[in-house]
Formats: structure tokens, C-alpha cells, sequence
């Protein structure tokens, strides 16, 4: 046998078989969220000094065990109802079933209310906690936000593939504003793109329904587009407004090359995650959030018309691109719709001014139309 000091990171049952199973020591090794309880007998037979388990599942008698012999275990969090340690993203199955339910296009289609959702009871959780949360709040969420981030991180990192696609969630389905994002998002996902966006509804689940209907014909998304218009807003219903989603995700698979990431928050969490982002990465902070949404899109940055948190995106993406020493990290940033960009939120003047006499000034752009963004990018 042989032992391993390289940091490992474990995050299913199968794995750690695999690899545990050839070494014996477990030294550096950080195994999350994983169910431990059938293999009692292999962890007896290890090293476990300095070896860090994270809320992970045990039978009986093994903790003490463990412990006892130098593992640093870190218990699930009572009370929660959320993982503080999951291993993956979520999907919308996930999000939109009732806890404890296996997540299926049918449970999360057939939910009599979204408060009864996981999604939902994480958001009145969260909203339940005020303005100042205790420190087993925080430590949870913290934990929570480290563990999404991480499995973020594991995606591919083709970051020139990853173009994000911003835009205000009050873009109400059947405009031809959130048509455009729709054809936008599915032409770049055709061209093997993957498409990130905030993960909420409007402009965001505009492009993400475009990226998941890249294998599916031009008809498929005109169908949709109808579809969805019966439903226009999340508001007054979000149960109706996801069931019409879930019809649409149903009827059209995204399959491997539809996927998009969705990057929502529970801190606007009266605004429900979309269906058809196939990978969701959701926080608690938004602060870290937006951080982790932007450093994705190293692809390029298309921004269609918003509001405050679309502008606030613009100008955290413009930052990046200010004090980029080298111009190969300068993410191209394109502003679609001058009349809304320079006249009701005069934001490109300001750009102009900071890209003066910089790198960036190549790189950033106004048009009328998603054609000229999608030239743009696709140079």
C-alpha cells in the first residue's frame, strides 16, 4: 500500500472506495457529505490523523472511533433545511420538489405551492433571520456558500466557452425582448458556447431557455416562446409560471449540449430560480455570488437592458477589465440597446470615460441589436 499527502477531495461513496482501497492513510484527504455508514470496516483499517470529515454519515460507533484516532469530523448542522455540505449544484427538479421527495419533472410540475418547495422553505428560512443573523446562521450559510462555490469550480474550465448573458428580471415571456435573449442565448449555445446567467426569471430565463433548446430546431423555440406566454410573470403565481416552464422542459429536454448555468440567490429570493438553467449554483451572499457569476464569463459579457442590479453587474465586470495587467483577461462586454444604455440609464458615457486611453476600451461595445453582439463574440 501506499500513503498520500496531496490534499484529496471526496464527494461520493463510490469514489472514496475506489481511492481508499489503494492507499493507508487518509491524511489530507477532505471527504463532504458523504454517506460512510457501510464502510465501518474499511475506515478501521486506515490512517485517518488529520483527515477531515464534512457532515458526513457514520453508523454507530464509528465517530467515536474516528475521533479517537485523529480524524477532524465536522457534524451536520441541526436544525437546517438546507446541506451546509452538499457536494453538487442544484437543479430545478431539486429546487421546485418538496423535501425529502424524489426530484422529478413531475413532483416539481405538480407542486401545490411553492412555500412547500425546497427552494421555498430555504427562502423563508433565510427571510426568517432578519437583518442579523446569529453566528450559527451565518457559519451555516458560510459553509453552505464555500461548498456551492467548490462544486462550481469543478465544471469544465474552458473559460473562453463561458458567455454571460445579463438582463433585468422584469422582462415579462411572449415581448420580443425575451424572444431575442432566447434566439441570442440558443445561436451562442449552438456555436459551443455555454451560457451563464443570474439564474432568475425574465432576461435570465430567457437565456437559459435558448441555450437548452441549442439541439432542437428554430420551430421548437417558436413553440415554446407561445407556450410560455401564457404565463407571462411569476407574478401573482409562481406555481403556474414554473408549471408552464416545467411543460416546456418536459416537451424539450435540454440533453449535454443545452447546458447552461444558472447563478441565483437566496438573497433576492422573491424571485425564483428558473427552469431551464441546467446547472444552478445558488448563494446566500450575493456579494460572492455576483463575484462568482462574473469571473465565469471570461467569454464575454453580453448586457441587455436592466435595471440596479444589471448596472451594478456592468460596473463589477468593468472593474475587472480597468485593472487588467494583461489583455488577454479583459472579458469582451457588450451593451445591447443604446437608447436604454445612454439615455434612460446613461451608463455607456461613463464606460467610455473609464476605458479611455486603457486596454479595455477595445473591448467593450454598444449595439442595437443581439445579431451585432453575437458577431461580436463570435470573432
Amino acid at each position: 500500500m501506499r500513503t498520500t499527502s496531496s490534499p484529496t477531495e471526496i464527494h461520493d461513496l463510490d469514489a472514496f472506495i475506489e481511492q481508499a482501497q489503494h492507499v493507508s492513510s487518509l491524511r489530507g484527504w477532505f471527504i463532504q457529505s458523504v454517506d460512510l455508514s457501510g464502510v465501518t470496516a474499511l475506515l478501521e483499517n486506515l490512517d485517518v490523523r488529520n483527515a477531515v470529515f464534512l457532515g458526513c454519515t457514520f453508523a454507530d460507533g464509528a465517530l467515536v472511533s474516528l475521533t479517537s484516532r485523529g480524524a477532524l469530523v465536522f457534524p451536520a448542522l441541526p436544525g437546517l433545511p438546507f446541506d451546509a455540505y452538499r457536494s453538487s449544484l442544484y437543479n430545478a427538479k431539486e429546487l421546485f420538489s418538496p423535501p425529502g421527495t424524489q426530484p422529478s419533472l413531475s413532483t416539481a410540475a405538480t407542486t401545490p405551492a411553492y412555500e412547500a418547495t425546497y427552494d421555498g422553505i430555504v427562502y423563508g428560512w433565510y427571510n426568517d433571520l432578519g437583518p442579523h443573523p446569529d453566528i450559527a446562521a451565518e457559519l451555516a450559510m458560510t459553509l453552505h456558500d464555500h461548498a456551492i462555490g467548490d462544486a462550481l469550480a469543478e465544471l469544465p474550465h474552458e473559460h473562453e466557452e463561458f458567455v454571460g448573458i445579463m438582463g433585468g428580471h422584469a422582462v415579462r415571456r411572449g415581448t420580443a425582448e425575451y424572444a431575442a435573449a432566447a434566439d441570442l442565448a440558443r445561436r451562442l449555445a449552438q456555436g459551443g458556447h455555454v451560457i451563464v446567467t443570474g439564474g432568475g426569471p425574465g432576461a435570465m430565463e430567457a437565456a437559459n431557455l435558448g441555450a437548452s433548446l441549442a439541439a432542437h430546431p428554430e420551430s421548437a423555440l417558436e413553440e415554446a416562446l407561445t407556450e410560455l406566454a401564457q404565463v407571462p410573470d411569476f407574478r401573482p403565481s409562481i406555481d403556474a409560471w414554473a408549471r408552464a416552464a416545467f411543460g416546456v422542459a418536459e416537451r424539450w429536454p435540454a440533453g449535454e449540449r443545452g447546458r447552461s448555468i444558472g447563478i441565483p440567490t437566496w438573497f433576492y429570493g422573491h424571485e425564483p430560480p428558473n427552469v431551464f438553467a441546467t446547472d444552478i449554483a445558488k448563494f446566500f451572499n450575493n456579494a460572492l455570488r455576483e463575484d462568482t457569476l462574473l469571473h465565469r464569463c471570461r467569454g464575454g459579457i453580453v448586457v441587455l437592458p436592466g435595471a440596479a442590479g444589471t448596472t451594478q453587474e456592468v460596473f463589477q465586470a468593468t472593474t475587472w477589465n480597468y485593472y487588467a495587467s494583461d489583455e488577454a483577461d479583459i472579458m469582451p462586454l457588450v451593451l445591447v440597446n443604446s437608447d436604454h444604455w445612454q439615455r434612460r440609464l446613461p451608463v455607456w458615457p461613463l464606460l467610455q470615460a473609464l476605458s479611455r486611453d486603457r486596454m479595455m476600451g477595445r473591448h467593450i461595445h454598444l449595439v442595437d441589436q443581439v445579431d451585432e453582439a453575437l458577431a461580436i463574440l463570435q470573432k
